[in-house]
């Protein structure tokens, strides 16, 4: 029998806790417009997890969803205003976490910067890693 992650994470005012029970998949860094907006800094940390391995563990009623976009739901703690996920149409089983609210050290590395040619005027990007346009 194989060995299952096991994740924790919470909001900044710890109102909302949530576990991961499995992969945590490619962090990415993105400097979309809209994550700007979302998270109020350069870009957001974000990495693939099935929604069926996520379960919030306390303050359910504290998540709320905001539809960005056609296809792109935010969501995030009423209280705090910390972004947890976001969830797309394109990808139903899919949710995206931000890796900011991980409280369980993650041994993991961003791979990659999205949406490159949107980054703010103000940011550099001094890493090795690949850097795309849009969407990889």
């Amino acid at each position: 029998m194989s060995k299952q992650n096991l994740y924790s994470g919470s909001c900044l005012c710890g109102g909302l806790r949530y576990e991961i029970h499995g992969e945590i998949g490619d962090i990415v860094q993105c400097h979309c417009q809209k994550c700007r907006k979302a998270n109020g800094t350069a870009f957001a940390s974000n990495a693939p997890i099935r929604k069926a391995d996520f379960k919030i563990v306390q303050g359910e009623h504290l998540l709320k969803k905001f539809q960005s976009s056609a296809t792109t739901q935010r969501c995030f703690c009423a209280d705090c205003g910390s972004s947890i996920i976001s969830i797309k149409t394109e990808t139903p089983d899919l949710y995206r976490l931000r890796i900011g609210t991980l409280d369980t050290p993650l041994q993991q590395k961003p791979t990659q910067h999205i949406f490159a040619a949107s980054k703010a005027e103000w940011d550099s990007i001094c890493d090795g890693l690949p850097q795309y346009d849009e969407r990889a």
